[in-house]
């Protein structure tokens, strides 16, 4: 009888999945914007907003600050890769994208499970984060 308590304690091996790659993805967002915050204080990425346009402007509202820098908003960063001020979003992307990615790790245990409920749980979630990121909703940033 106490056997068969300590195993419905374990964890299921998708949960070891998605806490493993929570972690490394995690971490591995944290080095990517330490990298590329050094290569854009070192300005071996030149900035698309220099920084004293930053400074000049610090004190102004979204709309104001976009128009004078003709800084683009939602997903027009992504022409912009080359300069360092928009290279420093890769690492927060990555960290951003990771609860999806671990959700998918979870969809695919699920079905291999046959656990139908959670599947759908996790693929639903999965296409709000995707929608809610996607900007179509006009909401946030985009």
């Amino acid at each position: 009888m106490e056997k068969e308590h300590d195993t419905d304690l374990r964890p299921m091996p998708e949960q070891l999945s998605y806490a493993n790659l929570l972690f490394v993805g995690a971490w591995a967002g944290i080095f990517v914007m330490m990298i590329t915050y050094f290569l854009y204080v070192a300005d071996i990425f030149p900035p698309y907003v220099g920084f004293s346009v930053i400074v000049d402007n610090w004190d102004k509202g979204v709309e104001q600050f976009l128009k004078i820098t003709h800084a683009p908003h939602g997903w027009g960063w992504l022409g912009l890769l080359e300069k360092g001020d928009y290279l420093n979003y890769l690492g927060l992307v990555l960290i951003s994208v990771l609860t999806i990615i671990c959700y998918l790790f979870l969809m695919a245990g699920y079905r291999k499970r046959r656990d139908w409920t959670y599947f759908f749980i996790s693929l639903v979630e999965v296409l709000v984060l995707a929608l809610a990121a996607s900007g179509l909703l006009g909401t946030g940033g985009h």
